[in-house]
């Protein structure tokens, strides 16, 4: 057992979206086997009321608050000093000085970044670092450079260039670094070639006790409707540009051959773009209290990220639901899930819509696909198999500590 800081962008709990999953699970893990001091942000009013929750896990936390509007016009400042927006969007006087102050008071043993934005906060440290960086963020901006015209293009190119540069000193600095897809550490290993040797995968997992079958969870589908469901975030413009792709050119030519058929975009804080979606063949829900029966009693799972990086949790939640899903490649390439047995992949608007028009034509290849998944989550995505690899860098470079841990349970999520 050794003392660690954990230093992460968004306060891991609830863990109700994709980042705040594994930074959640990370938590659980290194809290169950060390002592834990956490220096985290909270963008979320309504997360505040977590910050407690999160305590009991650990021996000290600091969740410094991040008002997004106010750090988005002081991020603008890099642009006079050639930084990555980022890193200044993520800059807090406070957290850093409460970062020195552990430091001192305490035997840190070790520092765990999650996403390269708080690697800065490690700096000039001298103590041994692990940096989860989960994607490759800087090729995520790239590519959103070539979805938006001048000038969101420049600058998001430029978000790109100088983001990368500040991956690859922090992959440099760094003892160990983890993605959450082997694809990705592949793709960095391609970016810094000079921190290939000490680049690993480390997938996420589910939580397939949690995300289970309950024959006893009521359906929120009206009787007779044709389900098919997007769950996540619906203020991440990676969602939005799902939906909007699905509605606009997919979902036609399904009630073509389906009337019956509706699309359920299920997910908190939908972006204007999305709640113009809504209408007769389109339900935009907002926050649900739980996104598991929309899971579980869809027909079909759709996942048409064409812009997402790495591994996708809601589609590892909707398998360890035992539905067939149907995602864009680019998702279903980064998971280990056999092909057209276990998980369905098309990457234009007529191969989704016949893939999704032919489960719904065939109930029980169906069900077969679904049961297939749920079996492929068992076998695969464990979180304590995969954060196995956390523990073996960390007892590298961590002697054994006298300290016992402050948690060994998870939180109810």
């Amino acid at each position: 057992m050794a003392t660690l800081l954990y230093l992460v962008h968004r306060l891991p709990y609830p863990p109700d979206k994709g980042d705040k999953v594994r930074s959640y699970h990370l938590l659980q893990h290194l809290a169950a086997r060390h002592r834990v001091f956490l220096g985290t942000f909270v963008d979320d009013p309504a997360d505040f009321a977590h910050v407690e929750a999160v305590r009991t896990l650990c021996a000290g936390v600091h969740a410094a608050r991040l008002q997004p509007l106010r750090a988005r016009a002081a991020s603008l400042a890099a642009l006079a000093t050639g930084e990555a927006l980022t890193l200044r969007y993520y800059r807090d006087a406070g957290l850093a000085r409460w970062v020195r102050g552990v430091v001192q008071r305490e035997r840190i043993d070790a520092v765990v970044a999650f996403s390269s934005s708080v690697v800065p906060y490690a700096e000039g440290l001298g103590l041994p670092l692990i940096v989860d960086f989960v994607d490759v963020d800087s090729a995520k901006w790239s590519e959103y450079a070539g979805r938006h015209r001048w000038p969101l293009s420049w600058l998001y190119r430029r978000e790109g260039e100088r983001l990368l540069a500040y991956e690859r000193a922090a992959a440099a600095r760094a003892d160990w670094s983890f993605f959450a897809t082997e694809k990705e550490a592949q793709l960095f290993r391609r970016l810094a070639p000079e921190c290939a040797g000490r680049v690993e995968g480390m997938d996420n997992g589910v939580d397939a006790a949690r995300f289970a079958p309950d024959p006893a969870r009521p359906s929120p589908y009206a009787p007779g409707e044709i389900a098919v469901a997007f769950t996540g975030a619906m203020d991440y413009w990676p969602n939005v540009d799902a939906v909007c792709w699905f509605a606009a050119d997919i979902l036609p030519r399904l009630r073509k051959r389906h009337p019956a058929l509706r699309f359920h975009i299920v997910g908190r804080n939908p972006a204007p773009a999305v709640r113009a979606l809504a209408g007769p063949a389109v339900n935009v829900t907002g926050t649900v209290p739980d996104v598991r029966p929309w899971l579980q009693h869809a027909a079909v799972v759709v996942a048409p990220l064409r812009l997402a990086r790495g591994i996708q949790n809601k589609v590892l939640e909707a398998m360890a639901m035992a539905r067939p899903v149907v995602a864009a490649s680019a998702c279903a390439d980064a998971l280990r899930a056999a092909p057209g047995r276990e998980l369905l992949s098309a990457h234009d608007e007529a191969g989704f819509a016949d893939q999704v028009a032919a489960l719904l034509a065939d109930a029980p290849r169906a069900a077969a696909i679904g049961a297939a998944a749920r079996d492929c989550v068992l076998r695969e995505y464990s979180w304590s198999a995969h954060l196995a690899a956390l523990d073996r860098r960390l007892a590298a470079l961590t002697p054994p500590a006298q300290h016992p841990p402050v948690a060994a349970t998870a939180l109810a999520a």
